[in-house]
């Protein structure tokens, strides 16, 4: 769980020209990089940090944008996610949740949103795996980060990983962004970008009509 929230107040202070490497194969360190370091999504998720940020706008203009704290009626709804792409590539999206509540002091990942061979920034033509679902974290659980992470894949991938519907919290839990960019040889991200929440008293009505309805409760 993440609470370090007064790391939010010095972000502006901390960030400084990025220091860009020429096109020689080596990892630039940028200003995505540094607010992914500074709230600790790397090393908590990533190695390395993306080298653009991602575009994404929720329903009535709301940017997740660097870390910023948004309620969870906010984000109830699927956002745009925009980026430069080539027409010839496919991509990943990942929407994740690093701070679940649990038993062991490790890094516990739930996973919100997944849609795999994109199309170039086409999402309306991408295999949705798995569902979107907006933040709904628990009670007491402190301040949760929600990290979007875009991939470019190597090809056209088959993903064994099964279609989970928005409604259900089946295969969400116990998710690892390591282990799936191994898995599929997805590299460094993109672009990438994140927002912040915690428990208000919208987030029970919200776990009610995410889950509910389908019949079982939600895992944490």
């Amino acid at each position: 769980m993440w609470t370090n929230c007064t790391r939010l107040l010095c972000l502006w202070l901390c960030l400084n020209i990025a220091r860009c490497v020429p096109d020689t194969g080596k990892i630039r360190d940028t200003d995505v990089s540094k607010f992914f370091r500074h709230l600790d999504v790397i090393p908590d998720l990533i190695s390395v940090g993306p080298q653009d940020f991602l575009n994404v706008t929720y329903p009535g203009n709301i940017r997740a944008d660097r870390g910023v704290q948004l309620q969870a009626l906010q984000v109830r709804d699927e956002p745009q996610v925009n980026w430069i792409a080539g027409t010839d590539n496919y991509y990943a999206l990942i929407l994740t949740d690093p701070d679940v509540p649990g038993i062991m002091p490790q890094i516990n990942e739930y996973l919100h949103w997944l849609i795999v061979n994109i199309p170039g920034n086409q999402m309306h033509l991408g295999d949705v795996r798995v569902g979107y679902v907006g933040a709904t974290p628990a009670k007491s659980s402190g301040l949760h980060r929600y990290v979007f992470l875009l991939y470019k894949q190597p090809d056209y991938l088959k993903f064994e990983m099964e279609h989970v519907p928005k409604h259900s919290d089946q295969g969400r839990t116990n998710f690892s962004t390591r282990a799936f960019v191994k898995k599929y040889d997805l590299g460094f991200p993109l672009a990438g970008n994140f927002f912040t929440s915690e428990w208000s008293t919208d987030v029970p009505v919200l776990h009610k009509a995410n889950f509910e309805s389908s019949g079982k409760p939600l895992s944490f």
